[in-house]
């Protein structure tokens, strides 16, 4: 399978063989003869043991509805989760700073563990899209609310959303229809524009420390404006990674739970994406 930028989707890549956990056992095929894979016993007399009947799996391979279903549902955690958060936050200012600090140091924990434990389990994607919830709605709030300092009110948020999504069903029709083909040399480039962008934006940050504006890349100048483009260009083609390694899963007949992973990945960039966006379209609000 070719690799992706999204580590959840590297952790999730079948071993040779079959899928972690599922290749063939030691020892298959000693007896070919044996449709069982079992050696029969010998009795005294020439009589054998009746073949037992083999172990019923305990899963079944993941598919495209697996993923479609995960993938909703975690979605509509966040967005719930979202929600609450900025009714919240509109109705008591003070609540603002704590959800932020909440959401975004609890995601980013639980994330990481998620991604590098490989723990897929339904209760800790769920619980980090909770928190990415938490993050969004106060996030949202903001920069939105004059208040402190946002523009544009919940109309932008609005166009943020629709953005967001316009962003994921067109790559998703571009890959089905593969007009941009998955290849290792698009792999590389994205993953080294993504590697990148990681670095300037931690650059940035601790530029911010010793000067006001640090790089320059958040300031909402021209320079704000193309280093947003340049993100969101990068997180779009990021999904066609992530569609081709989920697809190079379902061809595996990785286990239903990757489903979990899969939702988790997409969730990520998604979350990610919404929050360039909105940066991208309060520059143009504050001219």
């Amino acid at each position: 399978m070719r690799s992706t930028s999204n580590p959840v989707f590297r952790n999730l890549q079948p071993q040779q063989g079959g899928y972690a956990g599922f290749g063939q056992a030691p020892g298959a095929g000693q007896y070919a003869n044996n449709p069982y894979g079992q050696q029969p016993m010998q009795y005294p007399g020439g009589y054998q043991q009746p073949y037992q009947q083999p172990a019923v799996p305990t899963t079944r391979p993941m598919t495209i509805d697996d993923v479609v279903q995960k993938t909703g549902i975690t979605l509509a955690v966040v967005s719930v989760a979202a929600i609450i958060s900025y009714a919240l936050t509109s109705a008591n200012h003070a609540l603002a700073l704590p959800f932020l600090l909440i959401g975004g140091l609890g995601g980013l924990v639980l994330g990481l563990v998620i991604s590098f434990g490989q723990k897929y389990a339904p209760a800790l994607v769920l619980s980090y899209a909770a928190l990415e919830g938490l993050l969004l709605g106060s996030f949202s709030f903001l920069f939105t609310n004059v208040a402190f300092g946002g523009v544009g009110g919940s109309g932008l948020i609005a166009q943020a959303v629709l953005g967001t999504f316009g962003v994921f069903f067109g790559m998703l029709v571009v890959y089905k229809t593969g007009a941009i083909r998955v290849t290792p040399r698009l792999t590389r480039m994205v993953v080294g524009a993504l590697i990148g962008v990681m670095v300037l934006m931690l650059g940035n940050l601790v530029a911010s420390f010793f000067t006001a504006g640090g790089l320059g890349l958040r300031s909402g100048g021209t320079v704000s404006i193309i280093f947003s483009l340049v993100v969101i260009g990068v997180a779009a083609f990021s999904f066609l990674l992530d569609f081709d390694a989920a697809d190079q899963l379902i061809r595996a007949q990785a286990p239903e739970k990757a489903a979990w992973g899969v939702a988790f990945g997409l969730t990520v960039t998604l979350v990610w994406l919404y929050l360039e966006i909105l940066r991208l379209l309060s520059y143009f609000q504050d001219r």
